[in-house]
């Protein structure tokens, strides 16, 4: 029931990306009123807090166990509005025809809303298919140049797709996907990672996980990201053991 439920959203994402096609990606669409996304994360903010205040309860929608870290609190926008917490349902988001899903992260210290880039989320899980439909029919992970221990770039003209588009929403600047030897397919925002570091002159902890810092300096989640550490002075992907 759960891969039912996890692949008819995949199926509703793809439909919605063949409709919004590549348009969303050009530079003028990137900063896509970077205003009015801080305005709608903003606003969003408060009426958590106010709900939350009242409640004792975050309006989140049902996840499990599995859901990974940056996909797994999700606000449940048709709750709000039915509460009258919101008269509308911001234009940016999914429920709206929108390419965001409105998330909640530091859910059980600091509550914080973020936006999730669902065009680069099925641009992630339109390769894992494409690998994924290779591997089952006795095919290998099309495993191209190394990008970090564990973690290799993608061959494809080993696969059925040609390299899609990947637009960093922390910079702007197009970015890659690489694959680990599961076959799970990462966006690797290691660049983005050491700019903001660099630019902030950030010192985090060894063995943190850098990914939290993206969110903290910015509206949105590293979607689909890998834990990244600082190993020796350089920003690395790293494999985690599944608990």
């Amino acid at each position: 029931m759960k891969m039912t439920k996890r692949w008819g959203l995949v199926v509703v994402l793809t439909a919605m990306a063949a409709l919004l096609g590549g348009c969303l990606y050009p530079k003028d669409n990137l900063a896509q009123n970077q205003g009015s996304v801080r305005e709608a994360v903003r606003n969003m903010q408060g009426v958590i807090e106010e709900y939350q205040t009242r409640t004792g309860l975050l309006p989140i929608m049902n996840s499990d166990a599995q859901t990974p870290t940056y996909e797994k609190y999700r606000i449940d926008m048709k709750k709000l509005q039915e509460l009258g917490y919101i008269g509308d349902i911001p234009s940016i988001s999914f429920e709206k025809g929108g390419h965001y899903y409105f998330m909640i992260i530091n859910e059980t210290t600091e509550p914080s809303v973020k936006l999730m880039d669902l065009v680069l989320f099925q641009r992630i899980n339109e390769i894992e298919q494409a690998i994924r439909e290779k591997t089952t029919t006795g095919g290998e992970l099309p495993l191209g140049e190394l990008a970090y221990p564990g973690f290799y770039r993608i061959d494809y003209s080993q696969l059925t797709i040609k390299e899609p588009q990947l637009r960093s929403v922390f910079s702007g600047s197009f970015i890659t996907a690489m694959l680990d030897e599961q076959g799970n397919v990462y966006a690797d925002y290691g660049a983005d990672l050491a700019r903001l570091i660099r630019e902030k002159a950030l010192e985090p902890e060894s063995g943190a996980d850098l990914r939290p810092l993206l969110a903290a300096n910015s509206d949105y989640v590293p979607v689909k990201g890998p834990v990244y550490h600082l190993v020796d002075g350089d920003v690395q992907a790293v494999v985690v053991a599944a608990p």
